[in-house]
Parts: C-alpha cells; sequence; structure tokens
C-alpha cells in the first residue's frame, strides 16, 4: 500500500505540472490574441488576397472582376519594357544604398561607442532622421536639390565644378534618391550596431590590448566577428526594406497626388515598388498590381533564402 502510494506521488506531481504548462500556454495566447488578430486581419489575410487578386483584371470601382487567369503575369514578363527597366533598377538602389548605410552604420557605431564628449548629443542627432516624418525630411532634401538655390549646387560651385540639375536629369535622379535613402538609414543601422557592441564583453577588447593588438587588428579578428549576428540582422533588413521603397521617389519625382508623373525624367528612378504604386492607384491595374506584388514578393524571399544559405553558416551566436 505504501510502494502505491509512493508511486501515484510523482504520477500526481507529473499531472500538475501538465495542467500548469497547459494553463500558462493558454494565459500566454490569451495575452498575443489582440496582436494575432491585427496580425491576421491587417497582414496574412491581405497577402493571400493579393495573391488571389493578381489573377484578375479589376480597375478597383468594378463589382466584377474579370478572371484572367496567369495573363498579368504573361503581360509582365514577356512584354513589360518599364517593369524590366524597374526591376533593374531597383536592383542598382539596393547594391548601392544596402552596403553604403551599413559601412556608414558601423563606423560610426564604433566611433561613438568610445567615451568621448557629447557622445549622447551625436547619437540622438545621427539617429533623428529615421524617426523624423519621411515626407517632410524628402520634401526638405528636394529643396536642397534644387538646380539654382540648393545647397548640394553651392557646394559644387564652391569648388568650381559645373552645377546639376539633380532631380530632372535621368542619370543623376536616382543617384540623387540613393544619396538620401543612405542619410536616412545610417542613423537605424548605427542603433543597432551599438546594440551588437554593448554585447561584446569589454573583457576581450582589453585582453587583445594587453597582447599588443592595435586598433585595426582588433576590429578585424575580433569585434567584427563578435558583430557577425548584428550585421546579418541590419543586412536582411536593409534589403527587405530598400527593395520596397516608394515615399522618396514620389515625392522627389513629382508623384504627390497620384498625379502618375513621378518615375523621374524618361523613368530614370522607376522601381519595383513604386511601379507596383503607380498601377494600383494610378493606372488603376489593381489586378496587374497585385501581379507585381506577387513577383516582388518572390525576389526578396529568393534573395532572403539566399542569404540566409550563404550567410548564415558564417554567424557565430555566443
Amino acid at each position: 500500500m505504501a510502494k502505491s502510494a509512493a508511486l501515484e506521488a510523482p504520477r500526481g506531481q507529473a499531472r500538475l505540472r501538465r495542467t500548469r504548462a497547459v494553463r500558462e500556454g493558454l494565459e500566454a495566447y490569451a495575452f498575443l490574441a489582440p496582436a494575432l488578430l491585427l496580425l491576421i486581419v491587417f497582414l496574412l489575410l491581405p497577402a493571400f488576397w493579393v495573391f488571389g487578386l493578381s489573377l484578375f483584371r479589376w480597375d478597383l470601382i468594378s463589382s466584377n472582376p474579370d478572371y484572367v487567369g496567369l495573363a498579368n503575369f504573361d503581360r509582365l514578363l514577356g512584354r513589360d519594357e518599364l517593369f524590366r527597366k524597374s526591376v533593374f533598377q531597383t536592383v542598382y538602389f539596393v547594391a548601392v544604398t544596402v552596403p553604403v548605410s551599413m559601412a556608414l552604420g558601423l563606423l560610426m557605431a564604433v566611433l561613438l561607442n568610445a567615451k568621448m564628449p557629447g557622445r549622447d548629443f551625436m547619437r540622438t542627432a545621427i539617429f533623428t532622421p529615421y524617426v523624423m516624418p519621411l515626407v517632410a525630411t524628402v520634401i526638405i532634401w528636394s529643396f536642397m536639390f534644387h538646380p539654382y538655390a540648393g545647397v548640394f549646387n553651392a557646394v559644387l560651385n564652391a569648388f568650381h565644378l559645373p552645377k546639376l540639375n539633380w532631380l530632372d536629369n535621368p542619370r543623376t535622379v536616382l543617384p540623387a534618391i540613393i544619396f538620401y535613402s543612405v542619410w536616412q538609414h545610417t542613423g537605424y543601422n548605427v542603433v543597432i550596431f551599438l546594440a551588437g557592441l554593448a554585447n561584446i564583453p569589454p573583457e576581450l577588447q582589453e585582453a587583445a590590448r594587453v597582447d599588443g593588438a592595435r586598433a585595426w587588428s582588433r576590429f578585424w579578428r575580433l569585434t567584427w566577428p563578435l558583430l557577425a549576428p548584428t550585421t546579418y540582422f541590419v543586412l536582411l533588413v536593409s534589403i527587405i526594406g530598400s527593395f520596397k521603397v516608394i515615399v522618396p521617389i514620389l515625392v522627389f519625382t513629382g508623384g504627390v497626388g497620384g498625379t502618375g508623373s513621378g518615375g523621374g525624367p524618361d523613368n530614370a528612378a522607376e522601381t519595383i515598388g513604386y511601379y507596383l504604386y503607380t498601377q494600383a492607384f494610378y493606372s488603376f491595374h489593381a489586378g496587374y498590381a497585385g501581379a507585381i506584388s506577387v513577383l516582388l514578393f518572390l525576389i526578396i524571399l529568393a534573395v532572403t533564402f539566399v542569404q540566409m544559405g550563404v550567410l548564415s553558416r558564417r554567424v557565430f551566436y555566443s
């Protein structure tokens, strides 16, 4: 009898632990339910709806969209020269913006990680462009790019260089937008890299310094490898965000208000995201815009999988 009671006690404790675990799990899901509901309603359901929309021809007004199957994709991949141009320009935008903003963010983070006068103020000033209203900053920069009264042409004139018509020249409009985007996103990268630097034990830096390692050697052989997870995260987020750029192009090139005049001269600043916007809300080709959305999703998904396959093996987590 005593032996049976001794066996029953652990079983009762195990059931009690399972009951407690189930109750805690239900409580966790109850707290998560509002956020999950918003995620499903405003993100997942619209995403699946866009996949279905890409198979129809719809002008956002009529109540009976026409089913066209894969005709939107056939036109997009086979006959749309502007889409192919937008893909090339998007890749160019991403290939320049992401590495430059990451390199500047890492450099500034390393400098601001050291003790110096006014460090907190400098951190705040560098991060401010990222949290400022996007349209407001783009409008300010559009004045800075003004061909006659702009700051950038004043600087060129000071060095006796010819003035540039930044936003009305097919050769300079996309570089101008890239310049703005680097300024706007570098502050975010600085904050993330500073968080990564804060997680590196200072004892490692001190030990390397005692062993005679110079600043560059300490950065290249110690700091940089330990920042691999942070760099991987910043790269992933930056590429995804850069592929979806719309607002700077919309404001810089005069497409505000759905006038359709954006994209720059000769559509030199047309990107996939901006082309999607004009097709949906200017030309009212909602089904065609849905097809563009699907292809943009697949491009970002492919790029993300390549990054995960190639770079995740080089990332070491402590």
